[in-house]
């Protein structure tokens, strides 16, 4: 009975993905380039080797690759960082993208590629990639570096910018032209979906997964997870979207959640299986005579993707006002390409818009380009100081100028800047909410009760609509920025024309909203009246209710939005006065990990009370003494706000990132007793091998073959076979010393 095709062809990449990958990972060179290799070996264009059967169902596996390597994106995100990067790395970030985007278009078409072709390649260029720069700094121990947050801020907002090109691309695609209406309107589309999802994802899910987190073991935060995010996935599509998209905001939203570790931890091997499919499926396009054809183009790109992320880095972070050093430094961490130009790319092959030959051209870019990511790492140092060497002394002094007067605190544009953009943002978030109200009403409340309830149907559904939208129209009207921004402007005529008309904007939007809905439900005239006449009755008289409502729905949302960090700090579980309840995880470096409670001494220097202690499935309330705190516990403590975050650095402190530095393993070896060893007559506990060198005693074999274990009082005798346990630089250390020799190894 045969095997089906998928089958044998999983086979086949899996057991050659695992040993190239296994190569690499000796050599210390990326796991990406790995499956890239892995998938031109057993791809068509590799005649000396076992060949894929059915390339259709791999590209079917590699498109829920795609959707799970963005969920699992969407899950380091979340919305709460955007705001979080700053300045620096959204002017970085769209410094760098509008740049590359030009220069490899510019490129694409000196190489006498097609309009859309070289409109891919632009997209394909601008973005770097987060898993190889991650993976570079921490080879090279570089996470805690001033300059690494900021480049992991650009990282952030440029993977926003992907997900948000992609649907820009996707458009232009399909109409094969360049329409500045249809772009705004798509990306007010884009945005408008974007925040609803928000609003609605932040509002329900914390509060479900709360609800049900008691059955919530990994199996079914597993299911549950996947499901959500293939639930977005259709609803994106489904919303005209790329499925990319969906996968992309529903791991954002969960980012914000208590069990978003717990589900990257339970989705990270799916992860790793579909995303080494997806990358096996993209070395399956790498065609040698492709490239030996377009040995040029590749290296003329490659080129390009160096020079230009580097250049247009620095002059990002330049133009942000970080130091020259800090923007150098930046610019030559981002000289590289990776997943998402993979992703652009099969978009575009998917819509078969691009030629197929830029695929293995873009794949050959980031080989070469991840490649040397290290080594362009590595020569920033000397590129600043060559640099600072070169320029003239007036650029210096003026980068310096610059640098400082953005960094200056100018608190009058600063309260400004702050009170515009909380206008600017409560406007749009409210606006988005009410209009998908209104869309809702007007496609299926309308119909459903107007079969309902024939004569009433329509009047019913308009009072229950306005009735929804109230709170969100009293919070456009009359929610105002935070007061303590509007004292600080102070009370001057500069100041009161300005946040007047601010006002009236808001108030007359909101009228604009009832009488628009109203104008949908009957005619534009009774929309006018009625709209007038609702818009005063409810400021009037229903203002300090719908305040009320209004509160109580923000509360629950900020409360939601801020889940991970209330559960934390514990600001949102007040007890009594200034105590707080907040949950912290037990790292591997934690002083007290693996002592008892009444040994750790945490009442005494922090002044907290451990209060619970979750291990795994098992919560242990009101802990005695006795019990032990053991890395990987999620424990309860109840403290104030500086107590906790005193305690807090210390439990959760920083942990080594995974691959950093080698897993050695220990080796079993033994060692013989000479006739004139010092050893003779000496016991295990005198020498203290365990303490003094890390190895451990675990057997004595006597000259007659009989076997002793060692009890700390065995004296050794001449001819003893020693068996020892230990690292090996631990055990070459130990028999170095004058008091052992003739190490033999098994």
């Amino acid at each position: 009975m045969g095997l089906d095709a998928l089958i044998t062809d999983l086979a086949l990449i899996l057991i050659v993905a695992g040993v190239v990958t296994l190569l690499f990972k000796k050599l210390k060179q990326p796991v990406v380039l790995g499956y890239i290799v892995a998938g031109f070996l057993v791809g068509p264009n590799f005649v000396f080797f076992p060949t894929i059967v059915d390339e259709g169902d791999i590209n079917l596996w590699a498109e829920l690759g795609i959707i799970v390597l963005l969920f699992s994106l969407g899950l380091e995100f979340s919305f709460k960082k955007l705001f979080q990067v700053g300045s620096s790395a959204v002017i970085t970030a769209l410094v760098v993208v509008a740049g590359m985007m030009l220069t490899g278009y510019g490129a694409g078409r000196l190489l006498h590629f097609t309009y859309l072709d070289s409109l891919f390649l632009g997209a394909m260029l601008s973005m770097s990639s987060t898993t190889i720069i991650i993976k570079a700094f921490t080879d090279l121990n570089l996470r805690k570096k001033a300059f690494a947050s900021l480049v992991f801020g650009v990282l952030i907002v440029e993977d926003l910018f992907a997900v948000v090109m992609m649907v820009i691309l996707s458009s232009i695609a399909v109409k094969n032209s360049f329409e500045g209406a249809e772009l705004v309107g798509s990306i007010a589309k884009l945005v408008f979906f974007l925040i609803i999802w928000f609003v609605v994802g932040i509002s329900v899910l914390p509060l479900f997964l709360k609800k049900t987190r008691k059955f919530l073991n990994e199996e079914t935060l597993l299911i549950v997870s996947m499901g959500l995010c293939l639930g977005m996935v259709v609803l994106a599509t489904y919303a005209g979207f790329s499925s990319a998209l969906g996968a992309f905001v529903m791991g954002s939203i969960l980012a914000g959640t208590n069990e978003a570790e717990r589900i990257e931890k339970v989705v990270g091997p799916v992860k790793d299986l579909f995303g080494a499919i997806f990358f096996v499926s993209v070395g399956m396009l790498v065609s040698p005579d492709a490239l030996a054809e377009y040995a040029l183009p590749i290296a003329l790109l490659s080129l390009v993707v160096i020079v230009g992320q580097i250049f247009f880095g620095t002059v990002g972070m330049l133009a942000s006002g970080q130091s020259l050093k800090i923007s150098i430094q930046s610019g030559f961490s981002l000289s590289q390409i990776g997943e998402f130009a993979f992703i652009i790319a099969t978009l575009g092959m998917s819509l078969g818009v691009i030629d197929k030959f830029l695929y293995p051209i873009v794949v050959a870019v980031s080989v070469i380009t991840t490649f040397l990511t290290p080594y362009c790492i590595r020569l920033s140092e000397p590129a600043y100081g060559w640099i600072e060497r070169h320029l003239p002394e007036k650029w210096l002094v003026a980068i310096d100028r610059y640098s400082q007067s953005r960094t200056e605190i100018k608190p009058h544009k600063a309260v400004w800047k702050e009170a515009i953009a909380q206008y600017l943002w409560r406007v749009v978030l409210y606006s988005a909410i009410i209009v998908a109200i209104i869309s809702i009403s007007r496609m299926w409340f309308i119909p459903f009760m107007e079969e309902l309830l024939p004569e009433w149907g329509r009047v019913v559904a308009a009072v229950v609509t306005l009735i929804v939208m109230s709170p969100f129209l009293w919070a456009l009207m009359v929610k105002e920025v935070n007061m303590s921004l509007i004292r600080k402007l102070g009370e001057g005529r500069a100041n009161r024309v300005p946040l007047t008309l601010m006002i009236v904007f808001r108030i007359l939007l909101a009228l604009f909203f009832v009488i628009y809905y109203l104008s949908i439900v009957h005619s534009q005239r009774t929309g006018v009246l009625l709209g007038l006449g609702i818009f005063i009755v409810v400021l009037i008289l229903l203002s300090k209710r719908i305040q009320k409502q209004f509160m109580r729905i923000e509360n629950i949302f900020m409360d939601n939005l801020n889940e991970r960090e209330l559960r934390k700090t514990g600001r949102n579980t007040n007890l009594v006065s200034d105590m707080h309840l907040a949950y912290m995880d037990v790292n591997a470096n934690c002083p007290f990990a693996g002592r008892r409670l009444m040994d750790s001494n945490l009442r005494k220097e922090y002044g907290v009370n451990v209060a619970s202690i979750q291990r795994g499935s098992k919560r242990i309330n009101i802990p005695k003494g006795e019990t032990r705190i053991f890395p990987g516990d999620t424990i309860g403590v109840i403290g104030t706000d500086d107590q906790i975050q005193s305690l807090l650095a210390v439990v959760e402190g920083s942990t080594l990132p995974e691959d950093e530095g080698e897993n050695k393993e220990v080796i079993f070896t033994h060692v013989v007793v000479p006739d004139d060893s010092p050893l003779i007559g000496q016991t295990s506990s005198s020498l203290s091998i365990r303490n003094k060198n890390n190895c451990l005693i675990v057997g004595i074999e006597r000259a007659d073959g009989t076997f002793c274990q060692p009890d700390g009082q065995v004296r050794f005798e001449a001819h003893d076979v020693i068996w020892l346990v230990g690292e090996p630089d631990n055990i070459k250390r130990l028999t170095q010393e004058r008091i052992m020799n003739n190490i033999q190894h098994t």
